[in-house]
């Protein structure tokens, strides 16, 4: 506890002597062209979870999301994701929800934020912007999939202050986040008051799972493609993620190369 405390007070202290300059700005007027949009459902079937760890993440989420909803990242500024929450306490109302810690679930207070970075994290991938911080907590598989709508290894791992989420602005658009809770979803929308150049396509390649010494991995890779949005070109291909994981559910039903 005392080293995480240590760690938190450093890096607010980096914070303050950086010249970044971290987006707050926000404007109930949405920008004019929608860059990416997404939702993820906020109560997913997993195994040996309690139910109740996933309604007090609805509650979590509902608290957070309005926290960063319509705020705006305008060019040479900073997204952080804990700038603009802040830290997760009873008193603001969190409950304990679903964290993942050392390779498997637990709970916490305030748990279930990794979905909303998650989210943010996975639109950000289609836009112009560069993600300057982002953890992983992929080295394990934790839970089978279940409606997997978006590649295994583009998760996020956070803990407050010192493992943020975070990207800049280097162009010359302002873009705008959007996000919000339904009764059932976690909604997202990126949005910028110009168009971007580009557009971009993550796709999933070498996907499967192995047996490695009497143990069973999740393997793949994950690619950014840029198209240009004119010509309908792919004029970059890169490799942003290789998986490795260790499957820690039940194996007896996966299709598994020898």
């Amino acid at each position: 506890m005392l080293s995480r405390k240590r760690c938190q007070i450093q890096r607010g202290l980096r914070d303050i002597l950086s010249k970044e300059k971290f987006a707050h700005i926000k404007s109930d007027k949405k920008l004019e062209f929608s860059v990416y949009r997404h939702n993820s459902l906020i109560r997913r079937r997993l195994d040996n979870v309690d139910m109740d760890l996933q309604e007090n993440k609805a509650v979590n989420l509902s608290i957070a999301a309005p926290k960063i909803n319509f705020v705006l990242i305008r060019p040479g500024e900073t997204f952080s994701f804990w700038h603009l929450v802040g830290s997760l306490t009873l008193k603001k109302g969190y409950l304990k929800g679903l964290t993942i810690s050392s390779g498997r679930a637990t709970s916490g207070i305030g748990g279930g934020m990794c979905q909303l970075t998650n989210l943010i994290h996975w639109m950000v991938l289609h836009s112009d912007l560069e993600i300057t911080e982002h953890h992983h907590h992929d080295q394990f598989d934790l839970f089978p999939d279940f409606n997997r709508t978006v590649p295994f290894g583009t998760g996020t791992s956070i803990l407050y202050n010192y493992l943020d989420y975070r990207f800049v602005n280097h162009t010359d658009i302002t873009y705008q986040l959007i996000v919000y809770t339904t009764e059932e979803y976690l909604c997202g929308e990126l949005r910028s008051d110009k168009k971007q150049a580009n557009k971009y396509h993550i796709i999933s390649e070498n996907v499967g799972f192995t047996h490695e010494n009497g143990v069973v991995y999740r393997n793949g890779e994950i690619y950014r493609e840029k198209i240009d949005r004119e010509t309908g070109n792919c004029i970059e291909k890169r490799l942003i993620r290789k998986n490795h994981a260790k499957v820690m559910y039940d194996t007896s039903k996966l299709q598994i190369d020898e």
